[in-house]
């Protein structure tokens, strides 16, 4: 896989488990799954989510858990956090607290998975040519 679809592929899955996570909320505290009260909830996590890809550069490393995952879950949760407060929005000592443990567990937990995969995948497609090369 080209580097670039890498990289999207891995901001998608990140806006995918930010999302679920939005979902996963609102619903355990019974509030309407409307699309304005999603929106509402969600967007101060996206803009941390890609403030976090754009200071770390995450898309040089997408599936790197040190130079991608953990900086990028820890921007999402503290810019989602500041700009929830600066919006008027509830910012709970113990919904910091879930949202960095759930925010952390998807955003960090899914390259945890994948990177193993992803290194055995290169290493199989690598080992083909390394056969494949005239020794002098």
């Amino acid at each position: 896989m080209k580097s670039w679809r890498t990289a999207l592929a891995a901001f998608v899955i990140d806006a995918a488990f930010v999302t679920l996570f939005v979902l996963v909320g609102r619903r355990s505290h019974a509030e309407a799954a409307t699309v304005s009260g999603i929106a509402e909830t969600l967007w101060p996590f996206l803009v941390g989510l890609v403030v976090g890809w754009l200071v770390t550069w995450a898309w040089r490393r997408p599936l790197a858990i040190v130079w991608a995952g953990i900086p990028v879950w820890l921007m999402t949760v503290a810019v989602g956090m500041l700009i929830r407060t600066s919006a008027g929005q509830g910012v709970q000592p113990s919904f910091i607290a879930v949202a960095a443990v759930v925010l952390g567990v998807f955003l960090v937990g899914w390259r945890l998975v994948a990177l193993p995969i992803a290194r055995r995948r290169r290493s199989a497609e690598a080992a083909p040519a390394a056969l494949e090369r005239p020794t002098r």
